[in-house]
């Protein structure tokens, strides 16, 4: 395969993000556009030399596919990632990849017993940092996590609703879960505290809290804790920090810090993540190496399994158990 033929479903802002990183990936070719907002989608079609199909059956159907990016909220997806698979078209899905488990181990057997190329929006793991990160780690002895996801509220009506997005574990501060998952393995069991203190202030209809504190356990016997707010417009962060009795290891944005007997390493890379995600998964689908994703739909459907256990946590007053 020379070029892979590539269509969307849902052309919203990351969709486009993804759009402008695959016109610099010199085997990927734009060919297909299906969005529930027919004007959006012409005008991003229009913008980028790809034709509008007026149902996401009709492009799957069309033989223009190779490969689907599927950039649609997760509340918005129904059966398209199950029927893609069924036709062999390869797959990147957007995070989170649904809203339950049971929803998210069913697309991924699909996907398993398809034989297609599989990946999903775990951008940060393609950051030059991260995988020093995780060569450095290999080997080592983790005791203590700590991680935060603090910001703003984004503005997608949609993305305030428990219902629609999950919450904010869920739908955004998954990539730093993500990493810890990726850095430090699998999580055993979780205790959250959640609440609404100032969403309510922002949009009377939220039904998401708007901060949370998370203890848990790793599977490795390392403890560790979880900070989120969406109610931070003016102070933001996504770090990710690591000790161990003989080293610290810190990812800050596109930082990496490690201080240890023998270093004190501090680092930043310029890693265009999305262009590498993006050229990760066009090579794939090309040379059929599913090796060179570094974050699979089943690896996304792990993440969301730690992500739910939060809610499940915090709802229950109770520890919960991710498995």
């Amino acid at each position: 395969m020379n070029k892979v033929k590539i269509g969307f479903i849902g052309v919203g802002g990351m969709a486009e993000n993804h759009i402008k990183k695959l016109q610099k990936i010199e085997q990927a070719e734009l060919t297909a556009i299906y969005d529930i907002n027919a004007e959006r989608a012409k005008q991003v079609a229009d913008t980028y030399g790809a034709e509008v199909f007026a149902s996401d059956r009709q492009m799957m159907d069309s033989g223009k596919v190779d490969a689907l990016f599927v950039c649609t909220p997760p509340f918005a997806r129904g059966t398209v990632e199950e029927e893609a698979a069924a036709k062999g078209i390869h797959l990147l899905s957007e995070k989170p990849v649904a809203l339950d488990k049971e929803t998210a181990r069913r697309i991924s057997r699909a996907i398993d017993q398809a034989g297609i190329i599989n990946s999903s929006g775990y951008c940060l793991r393609y950051l030059e940092t991260v995988q020093k990160a995780k060569s450095y780690l290999e080997g080592k002895k983790i005791d203590m996590v700590l991680s935060y996801r603090i910001g703003g509220l984004p503005p997608m009506k949609w993305w305030a609703q428990q219902d629609k997005s999950g919450g904010q574990v869920v739908e955004q501060a998954t990539h730093q879960v993500d990493l810890l998952r990726y850095l430090a393995g699998e999580f055993d069991t979780v205790q959250s505290l959640t609440a609404q203190r100032g969403i309510r202030q922002l949009d009377p209809d939220a039904t998401i809290s708007d901060v949370g504190v998370t203890s848990f356990t790793l599977r490795s016997g390392a403890i560790g804790s979880f900070v989120n707010s969406c109610i931070s417009p003016h102070f933001g962060r996504g770090d990710v920090e690591l000790f161990g009795q003989d080293f610290y290891l810190s990812i800050k944005g596109n930082s990496l810090t490690i201080h240890d007997a023998g270093q004190k390493l501090n680092e930043k890379c310029e890693t265009d993540f999305y262009l590498e995600q993006d050229r990760a998964f066009v090579e794939a689908v090309r040379t059929g190496r599913q090796d060179l994703v570094l974050g699979s739909y089943a690896e996304a459907v792990a993440t969301l399994e730690a992500t739910l256990a939060f809610n499940e946590a915090a709802e229950s007053g109770s520890t919960a158990t991710v498995r």
